[in-house]
């Protein structure tokens, strides 16, 4: 097994020795299939994606030293492509890899609720917005807009600031929310430092959204603050 045109084996043949060296069972892909996925180390997950190592170090060493390198799996998905890139071992192709992974995953654990499916609580909340918010390096607020029934009628980002607040006007919130023919609401913010708890201006904000919303007649149900650490419903603190 050679390159077209000459005698030097490819990156991938010259990885299959090493990994052949390993028992069946203690090689990733195998492992996976026989064991689950949640048998299997981050590394070797890494693994599983990049497919095959390079001269000299196999797919499971090259995984382990992206993984030091970076920090951890969070890191490692927070790294920009060219940061990626420079990354021994990662190049273009596994670097679209790498964020074709992440991006799966934050899909599947963020997905937008769907026009008139029912939200519940804040922890429904929590769940379709954690991925997204959590990982985002700015504040950002969204609104869902809920009928009679507390169905979903539309989401919409409110507005994006910076690492430690963001401006919202009520105006702009409940102006859409009329259009909408909005009975409720449920508001949603990130705090990109990892720590839910609400600020002092989190609070002035909620108390004035409440105030314009039993103006307009649209009742503001939750304030939840997502972040690393989990969320805080306003609702359930007894601020809303």
């Amino acid at each position: 097994m050679f390159r077209e045109g000459g005698g030097t084996p490819c990156a991938a043949c010259v990885n299959m020795p090493a990994l052949l060296a390993l028992a069946p069972e203690d090689r990733p892909r195998e492992r996976l299939l026989s064991r689950g996925p949640a048998a299997v180390s981050d590394a070797e997950l890494l693994a599983i994606l990049l497919g095959s190592g390079r001269q000299g170090q196999n797919v499971v060493e090259i995984a382990h030293d992206l993984l030091a390198r970076t920090g951890d799996l969070r890191a490692l998905a927070e790294s920009a492509e060219a940061e990626l890139c420079a990354l021994p071992g990662v190049g273009p192709a596994r670097a679209a890899v790498i964020q074709a992974a992440v991006e799966l995953g934050r899909r599947v654990t963020g997905s937008r609720p769907e026009r008139g499916r029912l939200l519940g609580n804040a922890a429904d909340v929590w769940t379709h917005y954690r991925a997204r918010l959590e990982a985002s390096p700015v504040e950002e607020f969204w609104m869902l807009a809920l009928d009679v029934r507390h169905r979903v009628l539309l989401e919409s980002c409110v507005a994006r600031g910076s690492l430690t607040g963001v401006e919202v006007h009520p105006r702009d919130v409940f102006r859409t929310l009329i259009r909408s023919a909005a009975a409720s609401v449920i508001f949603c913010h990130n705090h990109p430092s990892g720590d839910p708890t609400p600020s002092r201006q989190d609070l002035e904000l909620t108390s004035r959204l409440r105030q314009v919303g039993e103006l307009c007649g649209i009742a503001v149900l939750d304030h939840v603050v997502v972040a690393n650490d989990g969320f805080v419903s306003l609702a359930n603190r007894g601020w809303v």
